[in-house]
């Protein structure tokens, strides 16, 4: 499990996230305005302007002052490298059941 710098030192789980979206359409004010009524929003703007919005795996929101284009960047290399230690890790399998 690799982690996400979404902004001011906080961190999320990168194989948590469904999707990274804007906050500007209305159906993405609306998901927001009922996460905070429901107590499912995380805010981790640190007071500054929402720039994006992630959905997470388990219903909730995050909201972060991040750009969305740059999260993904994040989430994009952090997977890559989990791809890579799985591939690492299946090798070392097959090396010692081979010996």
């Amino acid at each position: 499990m690799k982690f996400v710098n979404i902004g001011f030192g906080n961190l999320v789980s990168g194989s948590k996230i469904v999707a990274i979206v804007s906050p500007e359409s209305a159906p993405v004010k609306r998901l927001i305005q009922d996460a905070r009524d429901k107590m499912y929003a995380i805010d981790a703007t640190c007071g500054r302007k929402t720039r994006s919005v992630l959905v997470m795996d388990s219903d909730k929101i995050i909201l972060s002052a991040t750009n969305v284009e740059t999260i993904a960047i994040r989430t994009i290399k952090a997977n890559e490298y989990n791809e890579d230690e799985e591939l690492n890790a299946n090798e070392i399998e097959d090396k010692e059941e081979n010996n």
